[in-house]
């Protein structure tokens, strides 16, 4: 009986876990489909943010956001917060931004898990009525 009530604790655990949006993930180009960098989402005082934890391709890890503005001008892009400040609105975290390092933008953002499949982040930058929605993948342990 005991192992039977562990190892349902455990399976509900994992199934709590898988259906955070905290923890790293995979970010795919929309162009080729191949992953580009892992990006570690995390709360802070009450709010969500998101840093590029890793870039994929070796000699990409040393690039800089020169299209930036203000304190990301020149960063580095491995390493940066490119999701701020988002908050938890039901399913969904909203009211905060997202950096494309690419062109150094900083768009409207939210984030939500897919409800067919809880290992696909849901990112969308928006700006008036237009927007962009990329899946990242949840990296595997």
């Amino acid at each position: 009986m005991k192992i039977l009530i562990c190892a349902l604790g455990f399976l509900l655990g994992n199934l709590v876990y898988s259906q955070e949006v905290y923890g790293e993930w995979k970010t795919i180009d929309d162009n080729t489909g191949i992953a580009k960098s892992i990006v570690e989402v995390y709360e802070q005082n009450g709010k969500v943010f998101g840093r590029i934890k890793k870039i994929l391709k070796k000699d990409q890890r040393d690039v800089r956001c020169v299209n930036c503005k203000g304190d990301l001008k020149n960063q580095k892009v491995e390493g940066m917060v490119i999701l701020k400040d988002l908050s938890k609105d039901e399913d969904e975290f909203e009211d905060g931004t997202v950096t494309d390092p690419e062109n150094g933008k900083t768009y409207n953002a939210k984030i939500w898990l897919n409800e067919d499949d809880p290992d696909v982040l849901m990112v969308r930058g928006y700006l008036s009525f237009l927007y962009r929605t990329q899946e990242w993948k949840r990296l595997e342990d």
